[in-house]
């Protein structure tokens, strides 16, 4: 299932954005001419679509993982919950297995993953040695 929001009509709160990411669906949006964070032009009106889809394989009852996207910036918000005190490390993979990125925030803490390049990705979420979450994120 594939749908296209305009920006300038719609808003998306991050509850929904990370409301769609668990289900696993892919969240694109289409930005009018010139609005593009690239500054270029599609011949239709409408700069290239931009998607994000994040797929978890292990989730934790335990944890509140939420990784969801901001696709008009191209970032991805990372924020986690659960016990207090806890560190939360985030690490992103290319396919090849090379660490893309990595982070780690505290308990009710979010940080923001920018520079992220087109491809497909695995992220692995871990607390204390124990990995709490992982799963896939493309971006198109």
């Amino acid at each position: 299932m594939m749908k296209t929001v305009p920006l300038k009509k719609t808003f998306l709160s991050p509850r929904l954005l990370n409301g769609l990411a668990a289900l696993g669906l892919v969240l694109c949006i289409q930005t009018s001419a010139g609005a593009s964070p690239a500054g270029g032009n599609h011949p239709s009106g409408y700069d290239t679509i931009h998607s994000i889809e994040i797929s978890k394989s292990l989730s934790s009852r335990k944890h509140k993982i939420r990784l969801y996207p901001d696709a008009r910036q191209q970032v991805l918000f990372f924020s986690a919950s659960g016990e207090s005190g806890k560190v939360y490390q985030l690490f992103l993979f290319d396919m090849d297995g090379r660490l893309v990125s990595q982070t780690q925030i505290r308990n009710r803490e979010t940080t923001v993953l920018t520079n992220i390049s087109e491809g497909n990705f695995l992220f692995e979420v871990f607390t204390d040695d124990e990995r709490i979450e992982n799963g896939q994120v493309k971006v198109r």
